[in-house]
């Protein structure tokens, strides 16, 4: 692969947009680097990349995390964390064999969901934890494995169990910092480390020590709920654009089609974010209260 100047600028650039956000929300780095990413360049060249990043990122937000945060949720992620491995295993070989456009479209088609439900609100909480995590757990292998994607199922998991902010944000740690190490040493064994994944970890990696504080000190300045609804509408958009290419160049669909599509996912997104931010706007807007006037009598 030929890297030029203006790869490595965009790569950088990426890389600090993507940082900015998972330092404020604990997670979303590969879920807004892969889908603009892989629109330039092949999945078996970045995820390698993203997988040495977010070995080191997740291990430094998992310091960040707090000695009290991991003990107090450490036993609900081991369920979790546990079947990460075989999926890890399996997604990695697969790597290997599926064709790029239909990884591509496996990322776009397996994020757009949850990035809606996330964007929505979704909250459901699963009374059986400990039963849900081992799918689950199997599934964020698979999908990591093979897309370097996985935060948006992790939260919305979490998001539902009603964990406080500081707690969510160490479960989270914990589970990316098992599936991005076991990964690691699965692409290891594979042979999918090659001289171009270091020279572009290179690029990549510097940013993120800008990108984490910042996002951190502003997420401290502005509700983070509001931070994450944006950060899901910019995410949403570029997912539906990669889709959109995705059906013009795998299926063979109409340009009409292809770009009606796209238009149909901001439009869902912005309805949603509209309505979040009605929503908070009647929470916030202060109430009014009658003081009765006494009358001379």
């Amino acid at each position: 692969m030929i890297i030029t100047l203006a790869l490595l600028i965009f790569l950088a650039l990426l890389s600090l947009a993507a940082s900015f956000v998972n330092g404020g929300l604990g997670y979303g780095y590969s879920s807004l680097s892969v889908p603009v990413a892989i629109l330039v360049i092949a999945n078996r060249i970045i995820n390698p990349v993203y997988v040495l990043v977010e070995a080191c990122m997740n291990t430094v937000m998992l310091g960040l995390a707090g000695k009290a945060n991991i003990k107090a949720t450490f036993r609900r992620v081991i369920p979790i964390v546990l079947p990460i491995v075989p999926g890890v295993i399996v997604g990695s070989y697969l790597l290997n064999l599926v064709a790029p456009l239909w990884v591509k479209f496996f990322v776009y088609a397996a994020l757009l969901p949850l990035i809606f439900l996330q964007a929505a609100g979704f909250r459901k909480p699963i009374k059986k934890e400990s039963a849900a995590g081992v799918p689950l757990g199997m599934g964020i292998g698979l999908l990591y494995s093979i897309t370097t994607i996985s935060g948006p199922p992790i939260a919305l998991f979490w998001s539902n169990q009603g964990m406080a902010k500081n707690e969510f944000k160490a479960a989270v740690a914990q589970v990316r910092i098992a599936e991005s190490y076991i990964t690691c040493i699965s692409y290891a064994i594979l042979g999918l480390f090659t001289a171009t994944t270091f020279q572009l970890f290179t690029i990549t990696a510097v940013p993120v020590l800008l990108g984490i504080p910042l996002g951190m000190f502003i997420v401290s300045k502005i509700a983070a709920e509001t931070f994450r609804r944006f950060a899901m509408a910019f995410n949403a958009g570029v997912v539906g654009f990669g889709l959109s290419q995705v059906f013009l160049n795998l299926f063979n669909m109409t340009a009409v089609f292809s770009y009606s599509f796209w238009a149909l996912v901001i439009a869902i997104d912005l309805a949603l974010l509209y309505r979040y931010m009605k929503d908070r706007s009647k929470t916030l807007e202060p109430k009014i209260v009658e003081v009765p006037v006494a009358r001379s009598s």
